[in-house]
């Protein structure tokens, strides 16, 4: 079983200049598409008036892998595939790469771009520092306040990572298990009897 991945540490920058065209990488550390929506969102506020906003990206691992490559009107597989590329070449994922280009006037012709893309994906990425992290499972709970000193005693296990809590109307915990002691905490949760939502 897999426990682990490799991604990038922190959000991190390159550049790419060719025949008067700017090519500007982002790299951001994302864990679900809703992430990447939001920065991709980000960046093109940020770059209202470039011609392209090409990207890869790549969350996940084995089964629950999920990647996307995006020319954004550029020559088909001339820049999402070169930034998805590097992606693979440096074995990371949870990571999203964003290419923004200004035209500088002078037509570079799909190997051109190739190069271009490939290279400021690269350098973006070697502006970074991968890591290794654990691989977790995320869980919602609710429960009755009658339950909350069974419940803590569970969450409070070393395995558990609470991410938020609400003890408003009801009890309401938002926490992450590292994969190997996923099945053992929801068992133990389960037989308290808690919903998960």
């Amino acid at each position: 079983m897999i426990t682990e991945y490799r991604t990038i540490s922190k959000p991190s920058e390159g550049i790419y200049k060719e025949k008067g065209s700017k090519f500007l990488a982002y790299a951001f550390n994302v864990n679900s598409e809703d992430e990447i929506r939001d920065k991709l969102i980000e960046i093109r506020k940020l770059h209202s008036k470039a011609r392209h906003h090409c990207y890869g990206y790549k969350i996940g691992v084995g089964q629950n892998e999920k990647y996307r490559a995006n020319d954004d009107g550029e020559p088909s597989s001339s820049a999402g595939k070169p930034i998805y590329g590097q992606i693979l070449s440096f074995e990371i994922t949870n990571v999203l790469i964003v290419v923004v280009r200004y035209f500088g006037g002078t037509k570079l012709g799909v190997g051109g771009l190739i190069t271009a893309y490939k290279t400021a994906a690269k350098n973006a990425l070697e502006n970074n520092v991968i890591c290794t992290k654990e691989i977790r499972n995320f869980y919602k709970i609710r429960f009755g306040y009658l339950l909350m000193s069974h419940v803590m005693i569970i969450v409070k296990s070393k395995e558990v990572e609470v991410i938020s809590q609400n003890f408003e109307e009801s009890c309401e915990i938002e926490f992450s298990i590292g994969l190997e002691f996923s099945e053992t905490v929801v068992k133990k949760l389960e037989g308290v009897g808690v919903s998960f939502i």
